[in-house]
C-alpha cells in the first residue's frame, strides 16, 4: 500500500499475512515460525548446525494483542482494548502499539492498510 505522508498510523487496520506460518500452544501463546532462508543461514546451518526455522514466542501482551488483528480493528481500537486490559500498565501506550506494529510490519508478519 502506497502511503502520503500525512496518514496517521492509528487509523491502519493490519491484518496477519496469509503466507504467515505460526501456531498457538494449549497454553494460549502464540509461536510465530519464520523459515531461515538464503545463502547465509544455509552456509550457517551447514557449518554450525543453526536451526532452519526461528521461532517466536510472544509474550503476554503481544498475545493479547495478536488475537485482535483480524483485518477489522484499527491500531487505535486494539490500543483501547489494550488500556481496557492492562490499564496503567500499557503506558504509554499509543506509543508503544505503533511500535509494537511497526516491528510486526518490518518483519513482514502483518500488513497495514
Amino acid at each position: 500500500m502506497k502511503r502520503r505522508k500525512d496518514y496517521n498510523y492509528l487509523d491502519l487496520v493490519p491484518t496477519i499475512r496469509t503466507d504467515l506460518n505460526w501456531k498457538e500452544k494449549d497454553s494460549g501463546a502464540v509461536v510465530i515460525i519464520r523459515e531461515n532462508r538464503g545463502i547465509t543461514f544455509r552456509i550457517a546451518h551447514r557449518l554450525y548446525g543453526t536451526p532452519r526455522e526461528t521461532k517466536i514466542t510472544l509474550d503476554e501482551y503481544g498475545n493479547f494483542i495478536w488475537h485482535l488483528i483480524d483485518g477489522k480493528n484499527s491500531v487505535y481500537a486494539i490500543a483501547l482494548k489494550v488500556k481496557d486490559k492492562y490499564g496503567e500498565k500499557a503506558e504509554p501506550l499509543f506509543e508503544r502499539i505503533c511500535k509494537y506494529f511497526k516491528i510486526l510490519e518490518d518483519n513482514k508478519f502483518v500488513v497495514m492498510s
